[in-house]
């Protein structure tokens, strides 16, 4: 293989991802509009009535039954944090975010764009105690949809840029799971937590062996996410602790290497994740019936925490910390960008639907504050996504730099 080849293979495979995020972001805007249309249709009962249907399944003296909405934000959910977690691990060992120079913007600026928007969204909801609990609500970015968004101006927006989006999205996932993992875990049951932790050294002692292969670990998987959902603690963070302890081969001249068990099943993972279980999720969680909703309503303190949160809390967090940051020498603009472009992308930092949504769910048990922030999350995300686009598109783009025109992912 020629050295041109080799160093073209990494910035193909994240072209790639790019391009897959992309597509699953239309595919994920398709499923959230069809859900608001089915919602306020004839066949708004039948919609909302598959999603409280229960089924399940007994063996012996196993017994596990949901409803259709629990299922998937319980169950099929787990696989996307599956992914989440692949992504984080892969990013931060062998990728992007392996070198601290390349983690100091883009994680400084998502703390930033976690840090604002949930002081604007408390400043909203500070006298409520209910209310508060949703104060994470507008922290996270929704990376299909943003880099969906970002996919419709081509290649106005430089690629270091798009590579900042995608690592600010990463990292304000992980912030999501942190989150979930100590604020929205319901009562503790400490024989299922001990049997999930005795999971986990059992999936360890398979990666310190290093079995290759994935079969065991997917089991182990399956049994730790049963654990996991009855011990209390919210069944989705089982995809991510699964996650870290699938083996990972380093190999940067060969980002999709078919001997390293992560790699493989990273791959599967990405179409039936991007084009099946979001999409599916947010037909299950974007569906608001407006009937009897007043228009006021975004003007209650949920909605407007969340909206605000999520239109002005991620542009302010994002771009001034990331701006101050360069400014301070700490860190180098993304490469071909500039200061408008970037202010356009922190922009579109708000458009966090699909974890915002999620975290909502965790966050309220009252349908109507969930309504609330269903409407929030959908007024704060389409503010974004049209902000976003009029800014990028007015700004005039960069001259690539002369050297080395192929490495502009190796300074994002």
């Amino acid at each position: 293989m020629t050295l041109a080849k080799a160093r073209s293979r990494p910035l193909s495979a994240l072209r790639d991802f790019l391009h897959h995020e992309a597509s699953g972001g239309y595919v994920l805007m398709a499923a959230a509009a069809l859900a608001l249309v089915v919602a306020n249709s004839p066949l708004a009962g039948p919609y909302f009535a598959a999603l409280k249907a229960e089924f399940g399944f007994a063996i012996g003296g196993f017994h596990l039954r949901e409803s259709t909405q629990h299922w998937i934000n319980d169950g099929l959910m787990a696989v996307f944090f599956l992914l989440v977690g692949l992504e984080i691990k892969r990013e931060v060992l062998d990728g992007q975010l392996s070198k601290p120079s390349r983690v100091i913007l883009p994680g400084l600026a998502a703390l930033g764009g976690v840090a604002v928007p949930a002081l604007i969204y408390l400043a909203f909801n500070a006298g409520s105690p209910t209310g508060r609990d949703g104060w994470a609500i507008p922290s996270a970015t929704d990376i299909a949809f943003a880099l969906g968004v970002l996919a419709l101006l081509g290649p106005r927006v430089p690629a270091s840029l798009k590579i900042f989006l995608t690592a600010i999205a990463i990292m304000d996932d992980l912030a999501a799971i942190v989150i979930i993992a100590l604020f929205y875990t319901a009562q503790l049951h400490l024989a299922y937590l001990a049997g999930a932790a005795g999971m986990l050294l059992v999936l360890a002692a398979l990666n310190r062996l290093r079995v290759m292969t994935l079969w065991p670990y997917l089991l182990g998987g399956l049994a730790l996410w049963w654990l996991v959902l009855e011990s209390g603690v919210h069944a989705t963070l089982s995809g991510v602790a699964l996650a870290m302890l699938i083996p990972l081969r380093k190999s940067p001249a060969c980002p999709d290497d078919a001997t390293s068990p992560l790699h493989r099943l990273e791959h599967a993972l990405h179409k039936p994740v991007a084009f099946l279980i979001v999409p599916l999720f947010g037909f299950a969680n974007a569906g608001l019936s407006f009937a009897g909703i007043p228009a006021s309503a975004i003007l209650d303190p949920v909605p407007m925490g969340v909206a605000l949160g999520l239109f002005i809390g991620k542009q302010v967090g994002v771009f001034l910390t990331a701006m101050a940051i360069v400014r301070l020498g700490w860190a180098d603009m993304p490469r071909d960008a500039s200061a408008a472009q970037l202010y356009g992308v922190a922009v579109l930092c708000g458009i966090g639907f699909t974890m915002s949504l999620f975290i909502g769910n965790l966050a309220f048990g009252d349908p109507r504050l969930i309504d609330e922030t269903k409407i929030g999350v959908l007024a704060g995300s389409l503010a974004s996504a049209l902000l976003g686009v009029i800014v990028l598109r007015l700004c005039r783009p960069c001259a690539p730099a002369a050297a080395d025109r192929e490495s502009d992912f190796a300074d994002a």
